[in-house]
């Protein structure tokens, strides 16, 4: 834990759920926490004091990442807050379900804006901080269906399809700097956006898991600690799946 004290790690949609096993792993790796959600700020403040009873500091900002200007401006206000930046763990998320021949262009837009467009605009502004120290861990959280698709969620497939590009894109970009860039591509994980699922959809994604279990928010931070790790300093460019073997 010493080895990374005053390191900061900026994560997004950090309020709960995955995000926020996230933050309070990455907490107890010894990072300090930039917590970055949509959400009011008094919201994110339980989970700010959840990774502060770990040791390190951390601070709520509240901030849409669809938006190119405010995006700006919290990566500019987290650099000063902390003093540097050498994670950032794009998670921020949503979805709006339905067949492609009802879906609406409010709805595709919206999770394009969020999922794909967010991720852009936090690398697009991360990097140069990252660049003049010359190192920097980004980990993108993707998923399963952006590799193998799915009914009923093209604006949410071709949204995490994207990911997956900018990662392996930005991999090849940056290496020469010392930055990995790399994805997690979860499964089916019990979350507060998967329970809006009925019992049906539940059990029968249930059958398509070799592990017999379904996801917690901590596997995947477990795959996301390690990736920001010194262990996987040789690793860019590569899309983890964390789902069980739902996908192989």
């Amino acid at each position: 834990m010493a080895e990374n004290t005053g390191k900061t790690a900026i994560v997004t949609g950090a309020s709960r759920g995955i995000g926020l096993a996230i933050a309070k792993k990455l907490a107890k790796s010894g990072y300090n926490i930039a917590v970055v959600d949509a959400c009011d700020l008094e919201k994110s403040e339980d989970a700010v004091k959840e990774v502060k009873a770990l040791g390190v500091d951390a601070k709520a900002y509240q901030c849409n990442v669809a938006d190119f200007a405010a995006v700006e401006q919290t990566v500019k206000q987290i650099n000063e807050d902390f003093g540097g930046i050498y994670i950032l763990v794009n998670n921020a998320g949503i979805t709006r379900d339905g067949l492609l021949i009802k879906m609406t262009e409010e709805n595709f837009d919206a999770v394009i804006n969020v999922n794909l467009k967010g991720t852009f605009n936090f690398i697009k502004h991360v990097s140069p901080i990252m660049m003049k120290k010359r190192e920097g861990r980004v980990v993108s959280i993707s998923s399963i269906v952006g590799i193998e698709g799915q009914a009923g969620q093209v604006n949410y497939s071709a949204s995490k399809a994207g990911v997956i590009g900018i990662t392996k894109s930005c991999a090849r970009e940056f290496a020469s700097r010392n930055i990995t860039f790399n994805a997690i591509a979860p499964g089916y994980v019990e979350t507060p956006m998967t329970a809006v699922l009925t019992d049906k959809q539940k059990e029968a994604i249930f059958e398509m898991i070799p592990l017999k279990r379904y996801g917690q928010p901590e596997d995947i931070a477990n795959a996301v600690n390690f990736l920001c790790s010194e262990d996987a300093s040789y690793i860019t460019g590569q899309i983890l799946s964390v789902d069980g073997g739902m996908h192989m």
